[in-house]
């Protein structure tokens, strides 16, 4: 794309508002120019995400309307009287995108359940099942830095969009031009019965949903009243419906962080609001220390991911990556599960995890007769597992792992986010922090902590270890080094990485895989792993390492597939 014939014709054409010519006529830096207008923001397999502002390559009305267009004209080829669910985030812009969706999708005759206000993503997700729609939106950028925001769809299942959906949908949106977007007042799709306001409701179904999932109501009756959590929104969706669920169980003493209650898009008390980054948790560790809380809690602003500190018996803070929470949430959920005769049998049920996600997957499931499924990355793609399973299932009339008609059990990935039930069909930090707070509660009866029964785990399961970095490659020159990037390494993959001997390549990018064709590559090594993966929705290209083995030599077995990883890709420092 010539970015200077574009940016003119954004200027020139009828198509576009004055507000928008505006803020293009004042932009002064060419390499800013340039950046709005090389490409336009890509619809991928989950939708769009970018900065917001005017252009091609920006979250606007134009890019978000004609991605909804496109959306309306192919759930009008699938469904006879189509539906869809829209619900929106914290973020700059997030209610006016999601009001707009909802008239372009009033306009092209389909109906629109539009949230009364801010919700997280998982409840979205719930809700097009629940009101029976044929496709959800939410409008959020999850936990990107405050510029972005994004767009992600949903299809019938409850799950985000995936083959042949993705692509059918992203092939309407690319055939849709900006002058053809369809538009509806607010005023005359209400009266019209084409915009539909929901709230408590839905609200009330969905947490009991989560609720359901509680398995040790004893323990929090018994512990309710002791044990002390510290929860921070990060200034997002999980605010009402993380203490209304907690409050409902019998948990009494939970302390929002005040700073980090309200909804903020400029979340000005952070430089980047993802509970992944230990600098998020700066004020909420501080007032853990100050009520000598037990767990301290943060969700991202559309609360689908968790993070987790909690505290020793020394009375250290002990911070769980993803991968620890995730897993140690399956190890309560299972153990409990098989307690009470609730797990299928052996070979019948399944964990679903991703390929750059902890190992100890595997002992786990092996541990409670599981199958384990691995996916690629990103949580659309176990959702896709559980409708599969239920298809299948449908199709033979039985449970049988020997015919794929598994039970699913659990699932999880290592960017902080897993789920429990089916009630959903994306990772859901409300039901998350339930589950961990009823874990410690119900620990807590036996006299331990939460970082004893990871220690516990370790013993059990050998000592697993990942790390996770990301190198910024931002602009069309950043594109294409991360580009030149994966194709040095498939030119001449290494033998070994870190010292250790390359047992196996996994290039997703190539036929036969068993996993759709995506640009990743997978090393398996003689006692671990490592994955390099370009970022989806952000100019980075990111490295996976987990070893497994001694505790003691972890650390610098990371730290040397780490070195090799970036010199490999040219971007050692």
């Amino acid at each position: 794309m010539d970015y200077r014939s574009e940016y003119r014709r954004w200027l020139n054409s009828g198509v576009f508002d004055e507000d928008t010519k505006r803020e293009l006529r004042e932009i002064s830096d060419e390499r800013e120019i340039e950046d709005r207008f090389y490409r336009e923001l890509t619809f991928g397999t989950g939708g769009l995400r970018g900065i917001v502002g005017a252009g091609p390559n920006r979250m606007n009305f134009y890019t978000v309307g004609r991605a909804t267009q496109g959306l309306a004209d192919y759930i009008n080829g699938a469904a006879e009287h189509g539906s869809a669910v829209i619900a929106y985030d914290s973020r700059h812009m997030s209610g006016e995108f999601a009001l707009d969706t909802a008239c372009i999708l009033a306009a092209n005759g389909i109906k629109a359940f539009l949230f009364e206000s801010l919700r997280p993503t998982p409840e979205l997700s719930f809700a097009v099942r629940y009101l029976h729609a044929t496709a959800g939106v939410v409008i959020t950028a999850s936990h990107n830095p405050p510029a972005y925001n994004g767009y992600k769809v949903y299809w019938s299942d409850g799950g985000q969009i995936v083959p042949p959906h993705d692509k059918n949908i992203i092939e309407c949106v690319r055939r849709t031009d900006y002058g053809s977007i369809r538009r509806m007042e607010p005023s005359e799709a209400k009266a019209r019965g084409l915009l539909v306001t929901v709230g408590e409701e839905v609200d009330a179904a969905y947490l009991a949903a989560v609720k359901s999932l509680s398995l040790s109501p004893e323990a929090v009756r018994a512990q309710g009243k002791k044990l002390k959590i510290v929860y921070t929104p990060l200034h997002g969706t999980g605010n009402v419906p993380v203490r209304r669920v907690l409050r409902e169980l019998g948990f009494e003493n939970v302390y929002v962080v005040p700073e980090q209650e309200l909804p903020d898009p400029d979340f000005t008390t952070l430089t980047y609001p993802n509970p992944e980054d230990p600098a998020a948790f700066t004020l909420a560790l501080a007032l853990a220390r100050e009520k000598g809380a037990d767990l301290v809690l943060a969700t991202d602003p559309d609360a689908d991911r968790l993070g987790v500190y909690a505290r020793a018996k020394n009375g250290t803070y002990v911070r769980f990556s993803g991968n620890m929470s995730g897993l140690l949430i399956a190890e309560y959920v299972l153990s409990r599960r098989r307690e009470s005769g609730l797990l299928p049998k052996e070979g019948d049920g399944a964990l679903v995890t991703t390929i750059v996600s902890s190992a100890m997957a595997r002992p786990i499931a092996e541990e409670y007769g599981l199958k384990v499924i691995e996916t690629l990355t990103g949580f659309k793609y176990i959702g896709e597992q559980i409708h599969k399973f239920e298809l299948v299932r449908e199709k033979y009339g039985r449970t049988d792992g020997n015919l794929g008609a598994y039970v699913y059990e659990f699932g999880f990935e290592e960017s902080y986010g897993c789920l429990a039930g089916t009630y959903a069909r994306d990772k859901d930090a409300v039901a998350a922090v339930m589950l961990l707070a009823e874990a410690a509660a119900f620990y807590a009866e036996a006299g331990l902590t939460l970082p004893d029964v990871m220690e516990q785990m370790y013993q059990k399961y050998g000592y697993y270890a990942e790390d996770l970095f990301t190198v910024t490659a931002a602009g069309a020159e950043g594109a294409e080094r991360i580009q030149d990037a994966m194709l040095a390494i498939r030119k001449a993959p290494p033998e070994r990485l870190g010292g250790e001997r390359v047992v196996a390549l996994l290039d997703c990018a190539a036929e036969g895989t068993g996993l759709p064709k995506s640009n990743v590559l997978r090393f398996t090594l003689e006692n671990g792993w490592c994955c390099v993966r370009p970022s989806g929705t952000e100019p980075k290209i990111k490295f996976y390492i987990g070893v497994n083995g001694k505790r003691e030599s972890a650390e610098a077995r990371i730290a040397a597939v780490r070195k090799d990883l970036l010199r490999l890709t040219g971007f050692e420092v």
